[in-house]
């Protein structure tokens, strides 16, 4: 009977407890201006888990992990907001939830950036960048690699291209000045093979230089609560702009995924928890 309850509850476009009937795969194949025509590796992309029971808990966190293996990815990329869940919850320890984010599965591995729940408040609005929040030392503890400011350079079938991972972009240091550093982090890319960039607030987009062939982004879940297909409420300096989905400007792309959980109220509305499924390819 609990199941069916919950099956309807999503088909009215609701969705409190995580499950593996509510969860959407999003799929997307863009074609890339900076990307190799025949470089196509299947990336899984996962953000915004905000692990809490019990709405998204451990055994939510089992079924994301099943569904995310089953569709075989390449690689897949963790885009942040593991920790702090919704009002009337509890919270999660962060080697539980990071002991089961191990069981991904990828031949090019697990690659993981941070967002702003990641960091600790100093002010209802303002996180603090400390150097090893407890998200990043939980994964420290796993294989799944951790980003804040870095690249790295992968090779897919022969074929080399770079990861970065921007550090957040809310969290700041203590003179004011944000943990985000884009320049920094893509001044360590040192030839031309394309650009994926992971940043979890997607604002940093019309900062992105052409020289990045993707921007990942998650943060703003689609707005958690939509009436119409509108969102009153977009954590985003831009609005609606980089609500979701695919989104090019001025030839550059940026993926903007729903993510999995809950900030604030446990309540997504017409905006269903996603994996989102990528597989890139070079315009001809």
């Amino acid at each position: 009977m609990a199941r069916r309850l919950q099956r309807l509850f999503h088909s009215l476009g609701a969705h409190s407890w995580i499950d593996e009937h509510g969860i959407v795969v999003r799929r997307y194949s863009p074609a890339l201006p900076n990307w190799p025509v025949g470089l196509r590796p299947r990336i899984a992309m996962l953000s915004d888990f905000h692990f809490s029971e019990p709405w998204t808990g451990l055994e939510a966190l089992e079924a994301i992990v099943d569904k995310t293996n089953a569709l075989a990815p390449d690689i897949v990329l963790l885009l942040g907001d593991f920790e702090e869940g919704p009002r009337f919850s509890r919270p999660v320890p962060p080697h539980d939830w990071a002991k089961r984010l191990a069981r991904l599965q990828a031949p090019l591995g697990v690659h993981a950036v941070f967002g702003n729940h990641d960091y600790p408040r100093f002010a209802r609005k303002r996180h603090k960048a400390i150097v090893a929040p407890e998200a990043l030392r939980a994964l420290k503890e796993t294989d799944i690699g951790t980003y804040v400011n870095e690249a790295v350079r992968l090779t897919w079938q022969e074929r080399p291209f770079w990861l970065a991972g921007l550090g957040d972009q809310i969290a700041e240091h203590a003179d004011g000045s944000r943990l985000a550093d884009l320049d920094g982090t893509l001044a360590q890319v040192t030839d031309d093979a394309p650009v994926i960039l992971m940043a979890h607030e997607p604002d940093i987009f019309p900062h992105v230089p052409e020289r990045v062939a993707l921007t990942l982004s998650g943060h703003v879940h689609r707005g958690q609560i939509r009436f119409f297909g509108f969102a009153p409420v977009v954590p985003s300096r831009y609005g609606q702009r980089y609500l979701h989905g695919h989104i090019v400007e001025d030839d550059r792309h940026l993926i903007v995924g729903a993510g999995l959980g809950h900030s604030g109220l446990p309540l997504r509305f017409d905006a269903a928890p996603e994996i989102v499924l990528i597989e890139p390819g070079g315009q001809a």
